[in-house]
């Protein structure tokens, strides 16, 4: 037998895996389906002997022990299809590798999934496309149009990164840590599997099911059903398929360690998401059941939902443990129920595991505030981009300054003008838009203002007086300032509301509708990722790493400075290339290297002074119980790895989108230029922030971050309940 790479670590699964009593009968369904479908003897992929080793009967009726036969029976058939789909694809695409015929076969598979299941579907050309056409017509009729969206969508995701993966192999590349969580999502299939969960146990009701609780639920059920895998795969994967996509060998490459270290880490990594699991479900999901009056009916089909992700971990773990796809030897069943004889028994050692995990979990509420750090540490930053500025900056900071004291945004205890300077926020537009005019130029620095002014006066005025509450409600009331189609708006009662409500007259005049939505979307995501930090603090709670990188994109202001950004690019660009993986890839390079390096800038500012827990270094620390310096290397390492990512994109995945997508000369153009706007972002955040006094020691030790002194917010007066940037 081959050594394994490394010993497999304690997994933390308190929940005992159960066996669906219709195991056999999926068995014997699965392996008729299989043959009549192609996938067996003469495919050249498999033959019984293979499906009957891997046996995913086994890994479906643990994954889903509650449902009936028939439902069990069409369960595994579509694993049947996605464990062949990635072997077909490894054996005719990958091990050639011919990423041109990949993408044609991929092409024609969304033919095969039409939201109306009256729609003709082409005749299939090989066992991939005869399996999903009769998979898809057996599942629709059961759910809604909604859930068709999303579990197509979802679908699509997990077939098209598989290019992603392809274009890594070629290139020998070994994603960072960041991009290929995100990458491992799609390609992996657990978001594709939760669609399946919603199928065999309750589908999730459509006003929550994009909501941030659920999306937490369904990210950290992939996360942790991807690392586990990754942990169980990597001799196969690494070692003889020669992947490159396997998050010990990320972090292997990452770090710098051994192998065995990196598989630890893995594992501490899964056991965090399975705490953020639990913390959601247990938290978030009951207060998003409250918030939008859900029936009796929709709470219990989510939280049926929940239970049914929390025994997919577990029943795939102990699937894990008997497949022969995988290395298991030394592996510990999840379940102490077995009995200290029965298969990979770990019973004598629960409540160590207990104990530990517990430890682990206290530790994120543990943290002191307010430690004395001394002043941030700047490390050498990787900036490949020359720093452009405005011509207008000069004209644009008295501007600004007059605009806040018009809003009364100056007038409320938590900003005067000396903040106001000490921030410099048209300095931060003069460098994002070099080539803005004097109007944009403005409009952009305000944007900026009122972000960076809420972002500062959210937890001031609520997080001092702990009020949740008054915070969600402010929250609603500032979607209610922005309407989108003529919507009648409150009446503004402070500084905030008077500055939303005048921005979003002034940004959206020539807006249709739709794009005005989206700008909506942007900035409620940025107001209700305030609350999410508030909620936190009340609770004395460090993120879960994972977490908290996803959300910080948010609380930045990410998604508001990209659609401004965006904005103006006219038609050429079809939305879908927007959409698109790599895109993405690249917008989010860019926004994870501005949070980060914000992060290691404000240190002192928030650790220090403010006593906040929402900093990358802290999260880093708490997460591997080290020190400020070792953190502010990890973080470090990581800004410069985006930004090679960031380069990587540009040079070489967004060319291949563009012949995929067959965008004019006038379309790569306008891409070409939103890439030069992305290096101007960058190169802006990071002169701004070395420039300004914001963050500076003597500008801290001067103006300590609490009520301007003279004076603190007035009390707001009482809001109707009816209604509803940067740090």
């Amino acid at each position: 037998m081959t050594q394994q790479p490394f010993e497999l670590p304690h997994f933390y699964m308190p929940y005992p895996a159960r066996l669906n009593p219709h195991l056999d009968e999926a068995r014997a369904h699965s392996t008729a389906w299989a043959r009549e479908m192609g996938m067996l003897e003469g495919s050249g992929i498999w033959e019984q002997s293979d499906l009957d080793a891997h046996d995913y009967g086994l890994l479906c009726a643990y994954t889903h022990p509650d449902c009936d036969g028939p439902a069990l029976s069409l369960i595994t058939d579509w694993y049947v299809w996605v464990f062949f789909f990635d072997d077909h694809f490894l054996d005719m695409f990958k091990r050639t590798p011919d990423r041109a015929a990949g993408k044609a076969h991929l092409d024609r598979l969304p033919l095969f999934m039409p939201m109306d299941p009256q729609t003709p579907v082409p005749e299939p050309r090989n066992p991939v496309e005869a399996g999903l056409a009769d998979l898809w017509t057996r599942t629709v009729p059961a759910m809604s149009a909604d859930w068709r969206s999303r579990f197509a969508v979802a679908t699509e995701h997990l077939l098209n990164e598989s290019l992603w993966e392809l274009s890594n192999i070629d290139e020998g590349r070994v994603a960072n840590p960041v991009e290929y969580i995100e990458m491992r999502r799609k390609v992996g299939g657990a978001p594709w599997s939760a669609g399946l969960v919603e199928y065999a146990t309750a589908e999730v009701p459509a006003p929550v099911a994009e909501s941030r609780p659920l999306r937490v639920l369904m990210e950290t059920f992939s996360d942790a059903v991807h690392l586990r895998n990754d942990l169980f795969s990597y001799q196969r994967e690494v070692e003889d398929e020669g992947e490159n996509s396997n998050g010990v060998l990320v972090l292997e490459t990452f770090f710098g360690c051994t192998t065995q270290e990196a598989a630890d880490t893995v594992n501490d990594v899964l056991t965090s998401r399975l705490h953020q699991f639990e913390h959601t479900a247990l938290t978030e999901v009951p207060a998003l059941a409250l918030e939008k009056g859900l029936t009796a009916p929709e709470t219990a089909a989510v939280a049926a939902y929940a239970k049914g992700l929390q025994d997919w971990q577990s029943g795939g773990h102990e699937w894990h443990l008997r497949s022969s796809r995988y290395m298991n030897e030394g592996a510990r069943s999840t379940s102490p129920w077995h009995g200290l004889t029965g298969p990979g028994t770990s019973a004598a050692d629960v409540g160590a595991l207990l104990a530990s995990a517990g430890a682990e979990r206290l530790r994120a509420y543990t943290h002191v505030p307010y430690q004395k750090v001394g002043p941030s540490l700047l490390p050498d930053f990787h900036m490949p981009f020359q720093v452009e500025l405005s011509p207008h900056l000069d004209a644009a900071r008295p501007r600004l300054t007059a605009w806040m004291h018009r809003m009364g945004m100056l007038q409320e205890g938590v900003w005067d003008e000396d903040r106001l300077v000490a921030a410099d926020l048209a300095l931060c537009s003069a460098g994002l838009d070099p080539d803005a005019t004097p109007e944009d130029l403005d409009l952009s620095a305000r944007w900026l203002a009122w972000g960076t002014y809420a972002d500062d006066y959210y937890p001031l005025v609520f997080g001092h007086r702990r009020d949740l509450a008054g915070a969600r409600t402010a929250t609603r009331r500032l979607a209610d300032c922005m309407p989108v189609d003529g919507e009648q708006i409150p009446a503004p009662v402070n500084g905030l509301e008077r500055g939303l409500v005048d921005l979003w007259a002034r940004t959206t005049a020539g807006m249709t509708p739709d794009a005005r939505r989206t700008l909506k979307d942007a900035v409620n995501v940025m107001t209700e990722s305030w609350v999410w930090e508030l909620s936190n603090q009340i609770q004395n709670r460090i993120p879960d790493p994972v977490d908290y990188l996803e959300m910080r994109r948010a609380t930045f202001g990410s998604d508001l400075t990209l659609n401004l950004c965006r904005n103006g690019h006219g038609p050429a660009v079809p939305p879908e290339v927007q959409r698109s993986g790599p895109v993405r890839s690249l917008e989010n390079a860019a926004i994870d290297y501005a949070c980060l390096l914000n992060d290691i800038f404000s240190y002192q500012k928030e650790i220090e002074y403010e006593g906040e827990i929402h900093n990358a270094i802290l999260v880093v620390q708490n997460f591997f119980g080290i020190d400020y310096p070792a953190a502010l290397k990890v973080v470090h390492d990581l800004t410069t790895q985006r930004m090679r990512q960031f380069q990587h994109v540009a040079a070489h995945e967004l060319p291949v989108v563009y012949d995929d997508f067959k965008l004019s000369e006038e379309a790569r153009e306008v891409m070409r230029n939103y890439v030069v706007d992305l290096q101007h972002w960058m190169a802006g955040i990071l002169h701004w922030h070395r420039t300004v006094d914001r963050y500076k020691p003597d500008f801290l030790a001067r103006r300590a971050h609490g009520f301007l002194p003279d004076r603190s917010p007035a009390p707001q007066p009482p809001l109707p309940l009816s209604l509803p940037l940067v740090s």
